[in-house]
């Protein structure tokens, strides 16, 4: 088995979720520069084409990770055209505004698909590459999964399903010297914040484009690589979303008292606004209406 230097993420081999664009882009470009072997599955093609070329010519495919058969067949050929694993990243993830009353619960029903069984579905076919002394997988949740706002409640709850399944999956594989982490990250400036607070419904509620306004993305990439190298139990960006998680009652007190006015006015309005996902979603079997 080959060992590694905590400091660096050289020589490891990498498979990133949701790689096209965003946060999994952005790794995948830093660590293929800090000499990792990366490998990248998405579901727009011509994009993850380009990061890949980017990346060395590294192996990519076209992978909606809502589909279970499509996860195991592509994780496989991807293991095998790397040579091996020793990290995943499970980054894929959308977001939709919805009211939770009046709602449409196909809303629901995909957040749900993507971000919690995609998740699940992506481990499950990684795990078993990943379970060795050198082994990591990390997860990507957000600072939603413990602070909940008005109107992401689909994706809050799919995020903290994220991290449930995190805290599991490290119990279940630390016998075989792997390692788990979770990222918790607070609204990063990506195409899916863009897309995700640039409703009408959005800034009826918050008067800005952001809760906390939009961090920017390198600190979060420089940290997830961090995480990488040193195997982490948890990464978070900007800093402070360390605190809020610690005192995560008082931060939804405080939400819960800042929302009191503007959030009525929002929900009327999401109750009729044609918001998309923050990435076109291809159409899947409903996972809750599969037969027995």
């Amino acid at each position: 088995m080959k060992l590694f230097s905590g400091a660096s993420v050289a020589g490891r081999k990498v498979l990133i979720t949701g790689a096209a664009r965003g946060i999994g882009a952005a790794l995948a470009r830093q660590l293929h520069a800090h000499g990792a072997e990366v490998a990248l599955l998405g579901l727009e093609a011509e994009l993850l084409a380009e990061v890949a070329s980017e990346c060395g010519d590294a192996p990519w495919r076209y992978c909606d990770v809502g589909d279970a058969e499509q996860v195991d067949r592509v994780v496989q050929t991807l293991v095998d055209e790397l040579g091996g694993l020793d990290v995943v990243v499970a980054n894929a993830g959308v977001a939709r505004q919805l009211p939770l009353i009046g709602g449409d619960p196909a809303v629901m029903e995909q957040t749900l698909a993507v971000n919690v069984l995609g998740v699940y579905y992506t481990v499950r076919a990684a795990g078993p590459h990943i379970s060795h002394s050198n082994g990591y997988a990390l997860l990507v949740s957000s600072l939603a999964a413990a602070v909940n706002l008005p109107l992401v409640g689909a994706y809050s709850a799919s995020k903290a399903a994220v991290a449930v399944l995190g805290n599991t999956l490290r119990i279940e594989v630390a016998h075989t010297g792997a390692k788990v982490g979770i990222a918790y990250f607070a609204e990063l400036d990506t195409d899916m914040t863009s897309r995700g607070f640039g409703t009408d419904a959005a800034r009826a509620a918050l008067g800005r484009s952001a809760v906390s306004g939009v961090a920017p993305l390198a600190p979060a990439i420089d940290a997830v690589e961090k995480a990488i190298a040193q195997r982490r139990r948890r990464v978070v960006s900007p800093w402070w979303v360390g605190f809020a998680l610690a005192f995560r009652p008082i931060a939804q007190r405080l939400i819960g008292f800042s929302f009191r006015r503007g959030v009525r006015r929002a929900l009327e309005i999401a109750r009729t606004e044609e918001a998309p996902f923050t990435t076109d979603q291809p159409d899947r079997p409903n996972p809750m209406e599969r037969p027995a």
